[in-house]
């Protein structure tokens, strides 16, 4: 999740902002429906017409595009309009197809799934691929649908943000940041302030009921991963008689997202409450032990035990306080790593040999610089939908205290999750019609919750709470490390989810999977030398992708 830098949970190309956000072609030809009998979109002449053509860009090749038209507020559905842009692949084996649509939330919040599907569409299982359309969107405020963008060009957007630190560190960056944060609110409030008003997850989740129906679905068939759990959460809750197949991975959990609804000031930030803080502390616990039992030749950073290796980290962290190396500061060390934990393959390797070079002195290398990028990068985003629906402390005094409380709880990563909320202090917008609550509504059929053990944004706690809360759930447990099982392959979990989404069957009550490759390992490589030395219960730059905003998921 975002913001300076998804959601939670929500986790950047390990910090990178550019959005590869993708133009859609609007025209005109007859309605396709994705599923059988067609679907007006209904619901008192509020239907939604998708008109689908190939899509235009070179990376959404095989996709088909289309832009949905659909209220700003649902309470108003003859007032002002906005545009979703809309997008899908056809079920790769017509023949077998399973005659309808499979929805896909990427995350963030502000995660485009008109980038977020091509990106991601080979680690759905093939069976799936095969039998259904996989449809997704941008979500309102969100990248190629009518957007929240606070500055006027993609080259002024990107040059503010290269300007402020993932976090601050001492009394002068932090009363820089909190200013600079007060300005965007204040430009983005000057923008659009009613759009800012309606983008909250309710929002979302009335446009995602809209387009199911807009292509043929009596119920929602749905994969969420982080930030769109919450979104799935929502959605079961505010239509559960429309609630089809439901999976949701990587959870956020709901009651702490919305402080349980309170309308006081919370005690803490979101990703706090989220747990995010610790999860972190705990996958980085294990990535740096898992190293250090690895030889040098499958981990860089490895210094030849557990110990050594998390004593190294420590030095080398305590070293970048003093002197970055090259344009490598402490703030960003620690926000590359956080993000670098998400996906093991091949994120941890290549964090590791990261480690390795600062270690060395040496500053990795870095991408060239590009003066105008080509689109709008949308870092906002994520803040607008965060800010507006999930309380967070006022005072930007406060901040400078949670985040020494957390770093005693959590270790050097809780800075960032603590400094990812203070914007809010400052954000503009409430949401108008935001959901808080009831979680546990029962739903027309069950939803599959998977969580991994070791998930550095949305820990497994989250998803114990996401399947106590929802009225109709079954928890699939990931013994693995990493942020989502989509991100994080597992064919164990795959044959869970295509039997669940194929049958409505769920696992067995405390049904558990592995990972398919070890953490430094090869993908493909025998993994027997390095699973010896992995202790129970801990089986075991790619994820998040690199359209998401720093933070996002």
């Amino acid at each position: 999740m975002r913001t300076t830098g998804t959601a939670i949970p929500l986790r950047a190309a390990a910090g990178a902002v550019a959005a590869a956000l993708l133009a859609l072609l609007s025209a005109a030809g007859p309605a396709s429906a994705g599923g059988p009998g067609g679907g007006d979109g209904g619901d008192g002449g509020r239907g939604v017409v998708l008109r689908w053509k190939p899509c235009t860009r070179k990376a959404q090749a095989g996709f088909e595009c289309a832009v949905a038209k659909v209220p700003l507020d649902h309470a108003e559905p003859s007032g002002r309009t906005i545009d979703l842009a809309v997008i899908r692949h056809r079920a790769a084996a017509a023949g077998r197809r399973a005659a309808g649509s499979l929805f896909f939330n990427p995350g963030g919040p502000g995660g485009p799934g008109t980038v977020g599907l091509p990106e991601l569409y080979r680690k759905f299982p093939a069976e799936l691929r095969d039998r259904f359309d996989i449809v997704s969107w941008d979500p309102r405020g969100v990248g190629e649908s009518t957007a929240v963008r606070c500055f006027d060009t993609a080259k002024e957007a990107a040059a503010w943000h290269a300007k402020v630190p993932p976090f601050p560190v001492g009394e002068g960056q932090r009363q820089a940041f909190v200013t600079a944060y007060a300005e965007l609110a204040q430009r983005c409030e000057r923008r659009d302030p009613e759009l800012l008003r309606h983008i909250s997850t309710a929002d979302t989740a009335r446009d995602l009921d809209l387009l199911r129906r807009a292509v043929g679905e009596e119920r929602l068939r749905y994969w969420g991963v982080s930030y769109g759990t919450l979104l799935g959460a929502t959605y079961a809750n505010l239509f559960p008689d429309r609630v089809g197949r439901l999976v949701v991975d990587g959870n956020v959990d709901p009651r702490a997202w919305t402080d349980g609804g309170a309308g006081a000031e919370p005690a803490r930030s979101t990703f706090l409450r989220l747990g995010s803080d610790l999860g972190s502390a705990d996958t980085l616990g294990q990535f740096l032990d898992l190293c250090g039992r690895a030889p040098m030749t499958g981990c860089a950073f490895s210094a030849g035990s557990p110990a050594a290796t998390r004593a190294k980290y420590a030095t080398l962290l305590a070293r970048l306080a003093e002197r970055p190396v090259g344009r490598w500061t402490y703030a960003r060390a620690v926000s590359e790593v956080r993000g670098g934990l998400y996906t093991v393959h091949p994120g941890w390797s290549g964090t590791a040999a990261t480690l390795e070079s600062l270690w060395q002195g040496v500053a990795p290398g870095e991408s060239p610089a590009v003066a105008a990028p080509a689109r709008y990068p949308g870092f906002e985003q994520s803040l607008a939908v965060l800010c507006a629906e999930s309380p967070n402390p006022a005072p930007p005094g406060r901040y400078p205290a949670l985040e020494e409380r957390a770093v005693r709880e959590a270790g050097p990563l809780a800075r960032w999750w603590v400094w990812a909320n203070e914007p809010c202090a400052a954000w503009p917008a409430r949401a108008a019609d935001p959901y808080t609550g009831p979680w546990n509504r029962p739903t027309a059929h069950p939803v599959l919750v998977v969580n991994s053990v070791h998930d550095p944004s949305t820990p497994y706690r989250a998803g114990e709470a996401m399947a106590r809360e929802l009225g109709r759930a079954r928890l699939l447990t990931l013994d693995g490390y990493g942020h989502t099982a989509l991100g994080n392959p597992s064919a164990c979990v795959g044959r869970h989810v295509v039997r669940y989404v194929l049958t409505g069957a769920l696992p067995a009550r405390g049904a558990r999977c592995a990972q398919d490759t070890p953490p430094f390992v090869n993908p493909g490589e025998p993994s027997a030398a390095v699973t010896a030395v992995i202790r129970p219960g801990g089986l075991l730059r790619a994820w998040p992708p690199a359209w998401l905003p720093r933070g996002a998921g």
